[in-house]
C-alpha cells in the first residue's frame, strides 16, 4: 500500500495493521538475531504469544549499551549480502552503534521523511538546502534523498561558515532550510545583526531537527528570520530523522505510527504509563527489516498528548521535552555521552577519566562539547607548548571520532565542581 493511505485508516484498522507489522517483527527478530532469541526467552515469551499491542508490555527492553556489546553485526536480522548501506553512530562505549538497512529499509526511510516534508507543505516548487554538522550528515542524506523523491530541488549537506551558508541561502533562492537549533538561532542572528529583510531572501521554511525547541527560541527564530520552523524528531541509531514531525497545528509531534510503535514508560520503574503523563520514550520499529528496534529506550523526556489534533490526522502525538531521562548530552543534535569522551581520552591523554566533566556550551548561538579535566602532576610535567599540542590533538581527535565541536580545558582540582 502507498504509505499515506494509512493516515485514512480507522482506528481499529490502525492497530490491527500495527499488530500484523509487530508480530512479522518479532518473529523475524527471534528467528535471526540471536540476543533478541535469548531476551525473549529469557522473559518467558514467544513472538507467538503477542497477540495484541498491550502484550508488549511483557517483551524485553532494548539500550544503548546492547549495541557496544554486540558490535558490529550482531544484531542484524538479514544476511550481509541483503545489506545496501552501512551507518554509524557514536555509542556510549568503545564501540560505535552500527546499523545496516536493505534497499527495502531506505525505500521505507524516504516515505518516511517525505510524509514529514509534506506535513511541512514541502513541494517540488520548493529548493531546499540541508545544513547539518558532521554527526549528522547521515540524517543530511536521508532529507536529500526524501525530498528529491517528491520533486523538490535540493542543495545537498555542505558544512559552510554562516557567511557562506547564507550567501548560498541568498544566491541560490532557497526556500526551506532543513538544519539543527544552532545553526537556525546562528542564521537567524546573522540576519538580524547585519538587518538583512525578507525581500533579500527566497526562504520562508526552516525545519528543525536534532534537539528539540523551546516556544521562546521559535519566537526569536520565526521573528529574525522571517520564517516558519517545524519540528521533526529522530534516532541516530536508526538513521532516520522524522520519526515524528509538526504539522500546521505545530502542537506536538505526529508519529508515524504504521512504521513505530511509541510508549511511555517510568524511567525508574520501567512501567509503562497512561497516555497524558510524562516519562522516557520507548520506540519499536514495525517495517526496519535489517536492523529491527524491540522496545528501544530512547532516553528523550516525552509524553503521549490524547487529545485529537486540529489539523484533522489520526496519527498520534507526542510532546517532545527538552529534558533527558539518561545521562547522554545533546550538542547541536548529536548525542554524548561521558563513556565515549573518556575512552578516547585514555588513549590520548595522562589523565583519570573518572574526574572529568562533559557539558554543553553555548558559544554566541553555536553549541560544542566542553570537557574539563583536572590538572595533575603527568600532564604539567610538559613545558606548555607541549600541553597546548596535546590538547590539540586530543580535540581534533575527538572532533573526528564524535562530530561535534569540542573545547578541553585544564582547571585546577579543587574547582572541578565549580567551574568558570
Amino acid at each position: 500500500m502507498k504509505t499515506d493511505d494509512f493516515l485514512t485508516y480507522t482506528p481499529e484498522e490502525k492497530t490491527q495493521l500495527q499488530l500484523e507489522r509487530l508480530q512479522s517483527t518479532l518473529n523475524r527478530a527471534y528467528r535471526q538475531v540471536n540476543f533478541h532469541r535469548q531476551r525473549m526467552n529469557a522473559a518467558g515469551i514467544e513472538p507467538g504469544q503477542v497477540e495484541s499491542i498491550d502484550d508488549m508490555k511483557r517483551l524485553p527492553f532494548l539500550d544503548r549499551a546492547d549495541f557496544s556489546e554486540h558490535y558490529p553485526y550482531e544484531l542484524f536480522a538479514v544476511p550481509l549480502r541483503d545489506i545496501v548501506r552501512i551507518h554509524t553512530a557514536p555509542g556510549i562505549a568503545r564501540h560505535p552503534t552500527v546499523s545496516g538497512y536493505t534497499s527495502q529499509d531506505l525505500d521505507m526511510w524516504r516515505r518516511i521523511a517525505a510524509r514529514a516534508l509534506n506535513a511541512a507543505s514541502v513541494s517540488a516548487h520548493d529548493i531546499l538546502q540541508v545544513a547539518f554538522n558532521q554527526g549528522l550528515a547521515n540524517w543530511g542524506r536521508d532529507y536529500k534523498d526524501s525530498a528529491e523523491d517528491i520533486g523538490v530541488s535540493v542543495i545537498p549537506n555542505t558544512q559552510l561558515s554562516i557567511d557562506k551558508q547564507f550567501m548560498v541561502l541568498r544566491d541560490y533562492k532557497t526556500t526551506i532550510l532543513v538544519t539543527t537549533p544552532a545553526m537556525a538561532y546562528q542564521l537567524a542572528d546573522y540576519m538580524h545583526r547585519t538587518q538583512v529583510g525578507p525581500a533579500a531572501l527566497n526562504l520562508h521554511t526552516m525545519i528543525i531537527a536534532g534537539e528539540t525547541i523551546s516556544d521562546n527560541f521559535r519566537k526569536t527564530v520565526e521573528e529574525r528570520a522571517f520564517v516558519s520552523l517545524w519540528l521533526h524528531y529522530g534516532l541516530s541509531e536508526v538513521p532516520g530523522p522524522a520519526i515524528a514531525f509538526e504539522c500546521t497545528a505545530h502542537d506536538g509531534l505526529h508519529i508515524s505510527e504504521d512504521h513505530f510503535l511509541a510508549e511511555i514508560i517510568d524511567p525508574e520503574t520501567k512501567a509503562v504509563l497512561s497516555a497524558g503523563e510524562t516519562g522516557e520514550l520507548v520506540l519499536t520499529t514495525l517495517t526496519t527489516r535489517a536492523f529491527p528496534l524491540i522496545r528501544f529506550r530512547t532516553g528523550d523526556k516525552a509524553r503521549i498528548i490524547q487529545k485529537t489534533c486540529s489539523c484533522g490526522s489520526r496519527l498520534s502525538r507526542i510532546e517532545w521535552f527538552q529534558e533527558r531521562t539518561d545521562d547522554i548530552l545533546r550538542v547541536d543534535g548529536v548525542k554524548i555521552h561521558s563513556g565515549q569522551v573518556c575512552n578516547i581520552l585514555e588513549e590520548t591523554m595522562p589523565v583519570t577519566t573518572c574526574q572529568v566533566t562533559c557539558r554543553v556550551r553555548d558559544d554566541n548561538g553555536r553549541k560544542l562539547l566542553e570537557i574539563l579535566i583536572p590538572m595533575n602532576d603527568e600532564i604539567f610535567s610538559d613545558e606548555i607548548k607541549e600541553i597546548e599540542k596535546l590538547l590539540r590533538k586530543t580535540e581534533q581527535r575527538l572532533r573526528e571520532d564524535l562530530g561535534v565541536a569540542v573545547l578541553i580545558r585544564l582547571i585546577e582540582p579543587t574547582s572541578r565542581r565549580t567551574p568558570s
